[in-house]
């Protein structure tokens, strides 16, 4: 009976810690970056320089890319929806990300 409570206990303990944790460690993600690598031809063939074309989202989300076709793979069909899609969707200071076809 007491190993049972004990494991009991121990499991209540460690349930919160991990819920606490949980939430002081919750990592942010930018809903841009998923909306962008939607947008983008999806053959994650790193021809412009990132890991796949999710990494080229958060290339464009961080400003550091300076032409989207810098992805060979695309074409204005991709290039066209995403500069709407950055005109709409500022930066959280208000600032638009500077990126060209």
């Amino acid at each position: 009976m007491a190993a049972t409570l004990t494991l009991a206990i121990m499991g209540l303990v460690l349930g919160l810690g991990l819920a606490f944790a949980a939430d002081i460690f919750k990592v942010e993600v930018d809903n841009r970056i998923e909306d962008i690598t939607e947008l983008l031809p999806g053959y994650n063939c790193g021809a412009c320089g990132y890991p796949g074309c999710s990494g080229f989202a958060e290339g464009i989300v961080a400003g550091e890319v300076d032409n989207l076709s810098d992805c060979k793979p695309g074409k204005d069909e991709h290039y066209d929806p995403i500069l709407a899609y950055i005109k709409d969707h500022p930066n959280a200071d208000g600032s638009h990300i500077d990126v060209k076809k």
